[in-house]
């Protein structure tokens, strides 16, 4: 059984990414967490200090976001149906997003987060926002981020980039390929040839080759020394349906994300993004 996290924040974004989960996990038994974290828009100066009871707003909020959860809930099962394999929960804390996530994936077993990623204004593709970096950065748990607007296909075609600088665990690889095998996904595996591969990468490219052996694959190399663009020229080529990285500090995704500005990452995608812990 899976257990899936969806974090809400009852916007049409979000709900677009609990579709997405719905339509992917449909023929798998999962228990789906819809956590809805509240903070007051005005502190006063006593509910700072700890007396929120005698103005009754912490009460006031939780009831209105407890009631949303419910509707929420509900236009679940007029959309997807009643599903036996499919168990819904829902949460509302008191809390920052970020906060409320790690909380809850400290707390509860958690197999996946699924969660919206909002666009720029006016534009189509996503420029990931500082609440999406920080999941990943800081959540010890795969991470499925969907593109606004995004209408759900199912994941046939995987693009894994690599620079072979990591050893493969078969632990990391999980998530994805447990995917491939229920979505009959193939998996290309592209790496940016910057220089001829050192031993260690033979070595990783090896491993990892051994961890594809049971799933449909194919490795790709394309020559240059801006991996994004590669990422983008080959997107152009053999349109993916997914793309999927391994978050290590080893990595050449911290370069990509992590030494950028949180606010001024300029990494666009129209395609669902799964992030997966080292």
């Amino acid at each position: 059984m899976k257990n899936i996290l969806l974090p809400t924040d009852f916007s049409e974004n979000s709900w677009n990414a609990i579709s997405y989960a719905m339509h992917l996990f449909k023929d798998e038994v999962c228990t789906f967490y819809l956590l809805n974290t509240y903070t007051p828009v005005i502190y006063h100066v006593e509910y700072v200090l700890g007396y929120p009871a005698q103005f009754g707003l912490q009460d006031t909020i939780r009831n209105t976001a407890q009631q949303h959860l419910e509707t929420l809930k509900q236009r679940i099962q007029d959309t997807f149906g009643d599903n036996p394999d499919h168990e819904i929960q829902d949460m509302a804390r008191f809390d920052s997003l970020i906060s409320g996530i790690i909380e809850f994936t400290d707390t509860h077993t958690i197999h996946m987060i699924v969660m919206g990623t909002k666009g720029a204004t006016g534009a189509k593709e996503v420029l990931f926002g500082s609440n999406t970096v920080q999941v990943f950065k800081n959540v010890k748990c795969p991470v499925l981020a969907i593109p606004e607007g995004f209408a759900y296909n199912s994941p046939t075609t995987i693009l894994f980039p690599t620079d072979y600088g990591i050893v493969y665990q078969t632990s990391q690889f999980k998530s994805l390929l447990t995917l491939a095998k229920t979505q009959t996904s193939k998996i290309d595996i592209l790496h940016v040839l910057t220089s001829p591969l050192s031993e260690v990468q033979l070595k990783n490219k090896a491993s990892l080759e051994q961890l594809m052996s049971q799933e449909n694959h194919e490795f790709n190399e394309v020559s240059g020394d801006d991996v994004m663009q590669a990422i983008i020229n080959f997107q152009a080529q053999k349109p993916i349906d997914l793309l999927v990285m391994i978050n290590n500090k080893k990595s050449f995704f911290e370069n990509i994300f992590f030494k950028s500005t949180v606010n001024q990452i300029g990494f666009h995608l129209t395609v669902p993004f799964l992030v997966m812990p080292s």
